[in-house]
């Protein structure tokens, strides 16, 4: 056999991660099946976490760091009584503690504290870089690893469950939340420790009710042909699907896919980011619009026309 060909494609696949992979090893199996010359992810989950993860493809890569900015949810299940070195079920035990009884309202006076704008100490062993390199790293190496409290959002976070030593949580967050760090603060708050056992991630925002594909289907669908396989492929667009739409005359066009600023009249939009689409419905830009209708373009995209 000869060896793949990759090829330029654009567009973005809502993969479920599968369990035990590392968002990089996930992309790059993707990225081999469809043969996609270029892609990237758009924001990490651990290996022991499954659900949405965003791959970008050709000129969607030009979006990843614009949806690791968005917010997300997560259905996480932490268990009480336990702390270990990484925060999760993977690292070694370094205290247990007796879970002291708790009701729905002693549990829920520990998680509000956790709700809102927040100060969060990241795990350890995370891919938070210092002097260059990750810190699980550093902590791997079994060196003294200080990491610096920062601000978080924490939109909601509310008990859907509990069973023995088990609490399951349902979290809506902004980027940088680290649930493993929201479960050790909350089996602090509880008097116990508690670490994180499993965390699913729900959907990455504009995906609010994401339609998933799981490497199987990716795998399943590759054997039948492009046909098939590239229909699981989602346009670029669709990754801005959050923001107000600016549909330009030609000239305009032109201008933007220039890089030049052009100016709305009137306006009719509000200010902020929004997806600017050519005369011919084509992806354009990811823009800024300001208050006096200018739009400057942020991000540009080089896409063929629709059909």
């Amino acid at each position: 056999m000869g060896r793949a060909v990759f090829r330029d494609l654009h567009g973005l696949v809502l993969l479920d991660k599968p369990l035990g992979l590392s968002s990089n090893q996930a992309l790059q199996a993707v990225r081999r099946l469809i043969r996609a010359a270029k892609g990237g992810h758009t924001g990490a989950l651990d290996p022991l976490a499954t659900g949405l993860l965003p791959l970008c493809f050709g000129e969607a890569t030009k979006l990843a760091g614009h949806l690791l900015e968005s917010r997300k949810a997560y259905a996480a299940e932490c268990r009480l009584g336990v702390t270990t070195t990484t925060a999760d079920r993977e690292g070694e035990v370094l205290q247990q503690r007796p879970v002291p009884s708790l009701d729905e309202a002693r549990i829920e006076a520990a998680l509000a504290p956790l709700r809102g704008r927040i100060r969060q100490v990241p795990p350890a062993y995370s891919a938070i870089k210092q002097g260059g390199e990750p810190l699980y790293l550093k902590a791997r190496r079994g060196e003294a690893v200080e990491v610096p409290a920062r601000e978080v959002d924490v939109h909601r976070l509310e008990l859907t469950g509990r069973c023995d030593d088990r609490l399951q949580l349902e979290i809506e967050c902004g980027s940088g939340t680290y649930i493993r760090s929201l479960a050790v603060d909350l089996g602090e708050a509880l008097g116990c420790g508690a670490h994180l056992v499993s965390l699913r991630r729900l959907w990455v925002e504009p995906f609010r009710q994401p339609a998933m594909v799981t490497l199987a289907q990716i795998e399943a669908a590759a054997v039948q042909g492009d046909e098939v396989l590239l229909a699981l492929l989602r346009p670029v667009a669709e990754g801005l699907a959050h923001r107000p739409a600016v549909h330009l005359d030609a000239m305009q066009s032109r201008a933007v896919a220039q890089g030049r600023r052009v100016v709305l009249e009137p306006a009719g939009l509000p200010a902020g980011p929004c997806a600017a689409y050519a005369a011919d419905g084509s992806l354009l830009a990811l823009a800024e619009l300001d208050e006096q209708g200018q739009l400057r373009v942020l991000r540009g995209f080089n896409l063929p026309p629709p059909g």
